[in-house]
């Protein structure tokens, strides 16, 4: 689990890069020529993707997360537990057990500390019992989205991620294939 953590930490602090600090091009043009010219010029120059706009501010899913943020905050592994969906606590805690951790705060903030500010989340969409929604904040600034689901009739966060999904699927065909 902490290598698809780690795996996805890397691949997405890789992709958050923008043109400008990502892109470390020689200018082979004429002295004088700008930046822009040599990055134009360079056929694997990454383009930064547009953002997505706001289409909602996530008014189902967005107290979930704000929970989650006060738990890790007060260091309260009961209200943590809580949050988690049964799934999730699950897999955790193997985890957990694996590495002789016994509080879940700890567990969690040692690979992604407590932000200073609070998650915002936003674009949630919900398909019955299961809900993604755009989750922003501390390690990630530019957003990761997050699968939800509803258990016993409240809405529960996970620990998977589509995009991460896609990257370990993307990483499975890949392997396959040798």
């Amino acid at each position: 689990m902490r290598f698809y953590i780690l795996l996805f930490l890397t691949i997405f602090l890789i992709g958050c890069g923008t043109a400008e600090n990502s892109n470390t091009a020689v200018n082979t043009n004429a002295a004088g020529a700008n930046a822009a010219i040599a990055n134009a010029n360079n056929p694997l120059a990454t383009a930064k993707t547009p953002e997505i706009s706001t289409a909602n501010d996530a008014p189902t899913l967005a107290p979930v997360v704000q929970s989650y943020y006060a738990a890790l905050q007060k260091k309260d592994d009961a209200a943590l537990r809580r949050v988690y969906s049964r799934e999730s606590l699950k897999s955790l805690e193997a985890d957990m057990r694996e590495e002789n951790k016994k509080s879940l705060v700890e567990f969690i903030t040692e690979l992604e500390p407590v932000p200073d500010t609070p998650f915002t989340v936003r674009n949630e969409q919900i398909q019955g019992d299961t809900a993604i929604a755009e989750m922003r904040g501390g390690s990630y600034p530019n957003g990761i989205k997050i699968k939800f689901v509803r258990e016993n009739g409240e809405w529960k966060l996970t620990n998977e991620s589509p995009e991460i999904q896609s990257v370990k699927q993307s990483t499975v065909n890949s392997n396959s294939a040798k």
